[in-house]
């Protein structure tokens, strides 16, 4: 298997960025068009493209109608996440030509609205995002707002309910390394692996070909990757000869 490399456009402030650690302070401004940076990835091969909408991640404004244009015009699926916090906001973006949502932290305070969706959309159409960082205790805490607060929970205490709630595929970020580069934890992949056994997605901190070589050993179907394609440390698209 070799997994699947989906490029990730982060947006904030109307511009495509990366952040260090999830910190909006510390970006790194890759192109002032959102749109050229997805039309980029697409160009490359990309069949889909993982927008973020850091603004309304962080409630400090929001970046909708850039969204609905790159959904309605790049040409391949479009999955958002960032603010998605209502069934209104979601099925919104699911009207504007968005393919996918991601929800993130209302997956932890309203985890009802998980199982809305789905019955009401379908599985392919919704994802849910867990943003954790590793504690003193050896466990993963989920992040919550823009990955601003700690939520409490652990991820072994949250999939089940999600799986339950019919749920097909997650996403998990080490919020620790997403856009260091310093690449994957194998023992924290591998326990999240043996956590979620349905598609399971990496939402960061992949930093090359030995990363992506990681995923297929483990067995996780695919990665989120910004900061390395973008500064090519990964060049996209990413073959892997026998992976």
């Amino acid at each position: 298997m070799t997994p699947l490399i989906i490029p990730c456009v982060d947006i904030q402030a109307g511009r495509a960025v990366r952040l260090y650690e999830g910190d909006p302070e510390r970006e790194t401004v890759y192109f002032d068009s959102p749109l050229e940076a997805a039309r980029h990835w697409v160009n490359l091969g990309a069949g889909l493209v993982h927008l973020v909408d850091l603004d309304a991640a962080t409630a400090r404004g929001e970046n909708r109608r850039v969204i609905e244009l790159i959904a309605q015009e790049l040409g391949v699926p479009v999955e958002v996440g960032g603010g998605i916090r209502s069934r209104e906001a979601a099925e919104a973006l699911l009207r504007s030509g968005v393919q996918r949502v991601v929800i993130g932290t209302a997956a932890i305070a309203h985890p009802e609205l998980v199982r809305e969706l789905i019955d009401a959309h379908g599985p392919e159409r919704v994802i849910v995002s867990l943003d954790a960082r590793p504690n003193d205790e050896g466990g993963l805490e989920v992040a919550t707002h823009g990955w601003a607060r700690g939520s409490g929970l652990k991820v072994a205490e949250v999939t089940p309910g999600l799986a339950e709630a019919g749920l097909e595929t997650l996403i998990f970020t080490d919020v620790s390394r997403d856009g260091t580069l310093k690449g994957l934890d194998r023992e924290l992949m591998r326990q999240v692996r043996g956590l979620w056994l349905n598609t399971l997605i990496v939402g960061g901190g992949v930093a090359n070909t030995d990363d992506v070589r990681l995923l297929a050993e483990e067995h996780i179907e695919g990665a989120i990757v910004g900061r390395a394609i973008y500064e090519g440390t990964l060049t996209y698209p990413v073959a892997l000869a026998g992976a």
